[in-house]
């Protein structure tokens, strides 16, 4: 693999992690307010728990991924 190479797929897999979080994030937000209308409660508890869920389970995956040796 040449430099250029291996500079854009560094760079490819960086834009797909944030866009990953940017669609996780979304749809979390989105199910939790789905959810807290759907269960009729006055504070949005859900629309605060699931993005935060999901901001912990993604900087997990994230650790995991980097703590792989490199091949």
């Amino acid at each position: 693999m040449s430099d250029d190479t291996k500079k854009y797929t560094g760079m490819m897999r960086y834009a797909a992690l944030g866009t990953q979080w940017l669609v996780m994030l979304l749809l979390a937000v989105w199910g939790g307010m789905k959810l807290d209308k759907k269960i009729g409660w006055r504070f949005p508890l859900l629309t605060v728990l699931l993005p935060l869920l999901a901001l912990v389970i993604s900087l997990w995956q994230l650790i995991k991924a980097f703590n792989k040796p490199n091949k």
